[in-house]
This record gives C-alpha cells, structure tokens and sequence, in this order.
C-alpha cells in the first residue's frame, strides 16, 4: 500500500495541494474522486476535501494499478504549473499558498521560479524566465515572470514605477467600514519607511471582516503590520497576533487581482484569480459571505 509521512514544510497543507504536490501525474478530478470515495486515509482518520494535514501524519492510499502508475512517473513528468495569462514576453501563473516564489533556504528543492522553469523546459522552451515581483510564502495569487532578458527588464520598470496594480483580500478580525487608508512608517531594510494601504470592505460582521486591499507601496508585510497595528490583524497570522482557528491552515491573504498595460501589445491585462477553495471554505465559519 502506497503511504506518505508529512514533511515539517508540508504541515497545514490542505489535503489536495499536498496530493498534487505528492503525486504531480494524477489529473485533479482522480484525486478528488479518491477523496470522496473515502480512499485517503490515515490509521486513525479518513479524509475529506478541504482537511488539512498534520505533522506527522502517515497518508495511506489504495492499493490500485492506476495509482501505482501514476507514482512511477512522478519523475519523468514536468511539475503543475497554473497559467493565468501568457503572451510571447509574459507569462502569469497562479502561486499557491505555502511554495516559495524563488530558491531560498528551506526551498531549495520545490519554488515557484523552479517548477515554472521546468515546465517550460519540459514543453521544449529555451529561454530563461525570472519572477517579476514576489508573494510571501503563505500568499497565494498570480505571480509575472517575464520570458527573457529583455521582458524582464521592461516589466520590472513597469513594476517599480507603480504601473502593475495588485488587489489583494484578507479576512481580519473586528468589524470594518466602508472604505479606509492606511498611512504609516514601517521598518524596512533597517530603516523607517512610509507605507501606504487602501481597503475596502466587501462583508463584515463583529467578528471578522473580508477586505480588498490596494498598495501603494510595497513594504515587506506591509498589509498584515499595518492591519494589525490597526486592530485587525489577518487570520491565520501567527506573527502579528491574529487569530487562528484550527480550521484554517494558513495565512487569511490572496492576491486577488493583477492588471496593467501590456508594454509590448499596448493591451490592458486585467487577470482575477477568485479566493481558492480552503480560503473560500472558511469564511462560513466566521459568518461571512463573499
């Protein structure tokens, strides 16, 4: 029988993603049928679509020819990589939560700027792709990588001058209204940097609050310090004291929306990516609709 033991990297993981990552070659829909049909299991608990796993956990699967196949050719097949837009100089993919976007520590074997690299060496590209701008780990939504050198230099002047808009959502704690900014000074690189947040509020209730979220500037964890410092830290944030219920495995935050001009077609890209399932799951839980 087939079995996998969850790595320290893997924990929280929701049962689907940790599946795809597991076993690249299996389509969606066949993990999905071996969920509902009760196939993915450890010695104590059956899982359903939208678990999460934990430390530890020791995943026992069915002991059937197709799955075995399947795990053969986890080697020799390129990795999954979920494209939102692509043109001759951009590509757009959508990140999940929990992969790095570059090569880091403790991400040298598996991160976005990788699997994308391998994807397009596996369909006979050759040239190199380098990621535009970054998610933080535990952020998912789409990410720019630009195909060459000189694509990659362009785009990264349109970014640095402001001209990429991002839309992000987040569920935080208390009750918003309307329409806020935030203006303040953040520590960045050493020193003190002014950050500026506009949001909006799509659904609250006394309990929670589900945000869009506009920077104006791109500080490191602008939108979790700044909301945090305001009252309403992120759920799932550990570091800035949010709350965390069990059933939400990760950080409340998703790039929702990209859009800008198209420097080389002069055309408008505007690429929603809607919240993915495990955040949209928990919202019920917290009384919000989206």
């Amino acid at each position: 029988m087939p079995e996998f033991t969850v790595a320290e990297a893997e924990v929280g993981l929701p049962i689907e993603q940790f599946l795809c990552q597991r076993i690249p070659a299996a389509p969606d829909s066949y993990l999905r049928q071996l969920l509902k049909k009760g196939k993915i299991r450890t010695a104590a608990r059956q899982f359903s679509e939208g678990d999460s796993v934990a430390a530890d956990d020791l995943i026992l699967l069915p002991d059937s020819r197709r799955l075995l196949e399947l795990l053969a050719n986890r080697q020799i097949l390129p990795p999954k990589v979920d494209i939102l837009h692509e043109t001759r100089e951009i590509l757009i993919v959508n990140k999940p939560a929990r992969l790095a976007v570059h090569n880091g520590k403790g991400h040298e074997r598996d991160n976005l700027t990788d699997r994308v690299g391998s994807f397009l060496a596996g369909r006979g590209d050759r040239y190199q792709v380098a990621p535009i701008h970054r998610l933080d780990l535990e952020t998912s939504g789409p990410v720019i990588f630009g195909k060459g050198k000189n694509s990659c230099s362009v785009l990264g002047k349109l970014f640095m001058q402001g001209e990429i808009t991002k839309i992000y959502q987040a569920l935080v704690a208390g009750k918003t209204m309307g329409r806020g900014t935030l203006l303040s000074n953040i520590p960045a690189k050493g020193k003190l940097k002014e950050a500026e947040t506009s949001y909006r509020t799509v659904n609250s209730n006394e309990t929670a609050s589900l945000l869009e979220i506009d920077l104006h500037t791109g500080r490191q964890h602008q939108i979790r310090r700044q909301l945090a410092d305001a009252g309403h830290p992120l759920f799932g944030d550990h570091r800035y004291r949010g709350p965390c219920p069990g059933k939400l495995s990760r950080l409340f935050l998703h790039c929702h929306r990209l859009a800008f001009i198209d420097p080389f077609s002069k055309q408008q890209i505007d690429i929603v990516c809607p919240l993915p399932g495990d955040l949209t799951r928990f919202l019920p839980q917290v009384g919000i609709e989206q």
